[in-house]
């Protein structure tokens, strides 16, 4: 079993800034994809970026240039760095991880609302 717990999050201006953390214990071990999504109301959860155990990193094309995933292995955590955020990038924000056996979990969810 892994367990994730979200950090940061919140309220922003249009063109600020937010770091999201997520702090994961458990069978660490065993994970091999750690990843970020978001769900906007009435949406679907869409992923905004995830990274490999090896260090491989994609984002989604809406977040390029502007998101950041990193991880710190010794710490067990996953950070998701937003600059020049957008209003519609206001949604709830969760945190994933994957295991070798491709199985899923996910954190409580953060919100993050951007405004105009």
């Amino acid at each position: 079993q892994v367990q994730l717990v979200q950090s940061g999050g919140g309220l922003v201006q249009a063109g600020g800034s937010l770091r999201l953390s997520c702090a994961a214990s458990g069978s660490t071990s065993s994970i091999r994809t750690m990843g970020w999504y978001r769900q906007a109301p009435g949406n679907q959860r869409d992923v905004v970026a995830t990274i490999s155990l090896g260090g491989s990193i994609n984002y989604a094309d809406s977040v390029k240039g502007r998101f950041t995933i990193s991880r710190d292995a010794a710490k067990n955590t996953m950070y998701l760095q937003m600059n020049s955020l957008k209003p519609e990038d206001t949604a709830v924000y969760y945190c994933n991880a994957q295991n070798i056996w491709y199985k899923n979990y996910w954190g409580q969810g953060t919100e993050v609302t951007v405004s105009s």
